[in-house]
C-alpha cells in the first residue's frame, strides 16, 4: 500500500516552527520544558509552547512534545503535576521512553496519543506488537533498521504508525543511548544535557603497562592480532594529561564521529510503509529548518507523483554545513562510509546563509533583509522562497536611509536590494560560494 507520509521537521523555536510550515512540513516536534532531551537548548516555555499549538492547529497542521527523558525519582514525582499544563495545550501527540512515565499519562489521560520514542530503541516487530498493545498509536523505529528490516516491520504490523529518521546527526551509541557526555563531565545524555563529547577532538595514547608490545609477547601464541587486547588510552584537547581507557572489539573502537544522515534519495521507497518521515536538528538554525523542509516536501511530492528522484535535492542538502553525509544503515555500508575520522567539527556547505527577508518596501521597490554574514554588491545569490527560488545579483545594496554598500557586515546590519513586487513572506537569501547549479531556481519570484 503507497502512504504519503507525514514530513515531521524539529522546532527549536517558534521562529523554527513558523520556517518549518513556511517550507512545507507537515508536523513539527519541539521539547518539553524540563523533560525532554535538550534542555540545555530549548528556547520554549510553556507559553511559547502554547503558541505554538495553537499556530500549528490554525493552519492544519499537526504539533508533537517530546517528553522523551529517561526519568529518575525526582523527576517522575514532578512529572504529573507538570504535564497538566501541557495536556491543556491539547498537543497532537507525545513522544515519550519511559515506559513508566508512559504508564502515568495512559492511566491520566488515556486519550492521548503517545509516539514511542527512538530512545527506547524499537529494531523488531515483536517490540512494536508489544507497544502497540500498550496502546500507543506511533513507533519511531530505531535508526539501526535498514530498509528491508523497516519493510518486514511494516508487514508484520500493518495497523500502527511508524515513523523514521532520513536527515540529521547520527549519535555513536544506539540511537540516542550514548554514555560519553555522562563519563567525561556528568552531564548525561539521557537527561537532555549532551555536551556532544563524540564530537571533541582527541589525542590515542598506548598504556605504558598493557599497550602493543606488552600485549604482544602476552599473547605471542593467539590467533588474535597482538595489539587487539591492548590497553589504549583517549586525551581529550580540552583536558591535557587526563587519559580514558578505551577498548575495542572486533567491529572497532566507537569513539569516532559519525557523518550526518541523510536519506532523501530513499524517499520514494519508504512511501510504501512508512508513515512519517523526521528530520533531526532542533538545535539547528531557522535557515536549517526551511532548506531540509523545502527538499524532502519535493522529494515526497515528487514520489507521490511517480516523477524520478532529482539528484540536485542533494546538492541542495549539500549546501548545509554538515560533517559528511551517509545513508547510516539504510542500506548496510561500511563502517569506513559511516565515520568522519578526518574532522570534529561542522565543516562548511557550497552556500551560506547570509540574510533574513524582513520585509518588503513598495514605494521604492526594495527588499528589506537583515544580514546573518558578510556579503557584497555584485555577489551571486539566491533567493530562497517556500514556492522555490531565484537567482539574484545584488547589483545595488543599500543601508535603510539610502546610502551605497559595496560590502554588507553582517551580524544583524538592515540593508535593502532593488526587486520587483511578489510575496517575499519566509525569504532567505544565500551566498554561493562555489559554481550554482540553476535547475531548480525559477525565473522571477
Amino acid at each position: 500500500m503507497i502512504r504519503v507520509p507525514e514530513l515531521l521537521l524539529p522546532a527549536g523555536s517558534l521562529k523554527h516552527v513558523r520556517y518549518a510550515f513556511g517550507y512545507g512540513a507537515d508536523a513539527v516536534y519541539a521539547g518539553q520544558p524540563r523533560y525532554s532531551l535538550r534542555v540545555r537548548n530549548n528556547d520554549f516555555s510553556l507559553e511559547t509552547l502554547a503558541e505554538g499549538i495553537d499556530e500549528a492547529h490554525s493552519l492544519g497542521r499537526r504539533f508533537f512534545v517530546a517528553s522523551n527523558i529517561l526519568a529518575h525519582n525526582a523527576k517522575v514525582k514532578t512529572y504529573l503535576a507538570d504535564m497538566v499544563p501541557i495536556m491543556e495545550m491539547a498537543p497532537d501527540a507525545l513522544i515519550m521512553a519511559d515506559p513508566g512515565l508512559i504508564h502515568l499519562v495512559r492511566e491520566r489521560w488515556p486519550e492521548t496519543p503517545i509516539h514511542l520514542s527512538v530512545q527506547a530503541n524499537t529494531v523488531n516487530f515483536a517490540a512494536v506488537k508489544f507497544w502497540q498493545s500498550m496502546g500507543l498509536r506511533r513507533v519511531i523505529l530505531s535508526r539501526e533498521l535498514s530498509l528491508d528490516e523497516m519493510a518486514e516491520i511494516r508487514g508484520q504490523c500493518p495497523d500502527i504508525e511508524l515513523e523514521v529518521f532520513v536527515h540529521g546527526s547520527l549519535c555513536i551509541a544506539y540511537s540516542g543511548r550514548c554514555l560519553l557526555s555522562g563519563y567525561f563531565n556528568h552531564r548525561d545524555p539521557n537527561q537532555g544535557a549532551c555536551t556532544n563529547a563524540c564530537r571533541w577532538s582527541y589525542g590515542l595514547h598506548c598504556d605504558p603497562q598493557d599497550g602493543p608490545v606488552a600485549a604482544a609477547s602476552a599473547s605471542a601464541a593467539s590467533p588474535r592480532h597482538p595489539w587487539a587486547d591492548a590497553v589504549y588510552l583517549l586525551e581529550e584537547g580540552q583536558r591535557p594529561g587526563e587519559h580514558f581507557p578505551v577498548s575495542e572489539d572486533e567491529h572497532g573502537t566507537y569513539i569516532l564521529n559519525s557523518r550526518d544522515l541523510r536519506a532523501v534519495q530513499h524517499v520514494a521507497r519508504l512511501e510504501l510503509g512508512i508513515d512519517s518521515l523526521k528530520i533531526e536538528g532542533r538545535t539547528k538554525s531557522f535557515f536549517y529548518a526551511a532548506r531540509t523542509a523545502q527538499v524532502y516536501r519535493q522529494a515526497i511530492d515528487d514520489a507521490r507523483a511517480g516523477r524520478s528522484f532529482d539528484p540536485q535535492l542533494l546538492r541542495r542538502l549539500d549546501g548545509l554545513a554538515s560533517r559528511g553525509y551517509t545513508d547510516g544503515f539504510y542500506q548496510r555500508h561500511a563502517h569506513s562510509a559511516r565515520q568522519n575520522y578526518l574532522h570534529g567539527a561542522s565543516q562548511p556547505g557550497r552556500e551560506q546563509f547570509v540574510g533574513e527577508v524582513t520585509g518588503y518596501d513598495s514605494a521604492r521597490g526594495m527588499l528589506e533583509v537583515l544580514a546573518k554574514n558578510k556579503f557584497a554588491a555584485g555577489d551571486g545569490l539566491e533567493l530562497l522562497l517556500p514556492r522555490g527560488g531565484c537567482r539574484v545579483h545584488a547589483d545595488r545594496v543599500e543601508t535603510i536611509d539610502g546610502t551605497a554598500l559595496t560590502e554588507v557586515p553582517g551580524g544583524g546590519y538592515q540593508v535593502r536590494l532593488p526587486m520587483p513586487p511578489a510575496d517575499y513572506s519566509y525569504g532567505l537569501l544565500i551566498k554561493y560560494l562555489d559554481t550554482p547549479v540553476d535547475s531548480h531556481l525559477s525565473v522571477a519570484p
